[in-house]
């Protein structure tokens, strides 16, 4: 599972509408037939469309500053092995996503009139999206682009022969490109990697938008506050703050597990990565001692997230010294890729 929260963008003031993002979640809708469109939906609504959102949302800003984001975007991406758990059911995924809303308002620090915040104090809408497209920072994006640079200057020698500025042989250049786009490293279905590929496989993933005021629009709850939970004095009186981010990806894959009965492998888990970066020799000496078919799973996990893991030594002090630098720059890569953790 991965997770991630982000701000609504800025270019300096913030746009006092939520219209374009809501109109980028729409991408999907533009290549398919009426009756297959995928609508927006929240913890008791379904079929909203792209304006109602974006009214709801506009309207619930109340005191917010030009400065201050009026929207924070979730995107909640399981993994290959948890889609197959829920057989990618797209009413699972809903499920699921009311579900960690439950765990996103519980990690808010704040009350409301004197209770907790609760799910039905946020104002949010999701919405279910089926495929994916190969970014720029993506691995296989960055390894191909040297022969996508080499093959661009080779289409620009072609044109320039063909425009009469340059003299040269069209056809040998042209088998040059062919074998560079055999030889880049990273192909799918026969074809080199690029940016704007749509990923094969199964691209399940859920975005959610949330608004950064309560449902009544009198109070903020900002899950971007620095804060995990403290008080402070307003107006003469003592005010609980803070999101604790810590808590709610926790909370969010245990919600997973235990709504699915997913059988969750170390190398997988929130607990895997917090391992991994706050105490890099405890993580892979837990690696190590895993039972034999559970770290068989998790070399698997971890292979298939680019993780060099052949001929690791078995011996964990050995691990330890000899394969730290090597392995942590594969676990960095997989962590930013969102293959792991949360």
């Amino acid at each position: 599972m991965y997770i991630t929260i982000t701000a609504q963008k800025t270019d300096g003031n913030f746009s006092q509408s939520a219209a374009d993002f809501v109109a980028y979640l729409e991408k999907e809708n533009e290549q398919v037939q009426p009756l297959e469109m995928q609508y927006f939906f929240n913890q008791y609504g379904e079929q909203f469309s792209a304006e109602e959102v974006t009214e709801a949302i506009d309207k619930n800003t109340a005191k917010l500053k030009k400065r201050e984001p009026k929207f924070y975007s979730i995107t909640v991406s399981p993994s290959a092995r948890e889609l197959r758990q829920i057989e990618d059911n797209k009413n699972a995924l809903k499920q699921y996503t009311r579900e960690i809303m439950k765990d996103y308002a519980a990690s808010f620090n704040r009350e409301i009139n004197g209770r907790t915040v609760t799910v039905d104090d946020i104002l949010y809408f999701a919405k279910i999206e089926h495929q994916r497209t190969f970014k720029g920072t993506d691995k296989q994006v960055r390894e191909n682009q040297p022969f996508a640079n080499q093959i661009l200057e080779l289409k620009h020698q072609i044109r320039r022969i063909s425009t009469g500025k340059e003299m040269g042989n069209i056809q040998k250049l042209q088998r040059k490109i062919r074998r560079l786009e055999h030889e880049a490293p990273h192909q799918q279905n026969g074809k080199r990697i690029v940016q704007g590929m749509k990923k094969e496989g199964n691209q399940s993933h859920i975005h959610i938008i949330v608004s950064r005021k309560d449902i009544s629009n009198s109070v903020s709850l900002s899950p971007g506050s620095k804060y995990k939970a403290s008080e402070v004095m307003m107006n003469g009186k003592k005010v609980k703050r803070g999101f604790d981010r810590d808590s709610f990806f926790a909370k969010a894959e245990k919600t997973f597990d235990k709504t699915f009965g997913y059988k969750r492998n170390y190398a997988e888990s929130y607990r895997s990565r917090k391992d991994f970066l706050k105490n890099p020799k405890l993580y892979f000496s837990v690696l190590m001692g895993l039972p034999a078919n559970e770290k068989a799973v998790a070399f698997k996990i971890l292979g298939k997230s680019g993780v060099p893991i052949l001929n690791i030594p078995t011996n964990k002090v050995q691990l330890a010294i000899k394969t730290f630098k090597r392995l942590k720059r594969g676990v960095d890569v997989a962590l930013r890729s969102g293959s792991i953790g949360i």
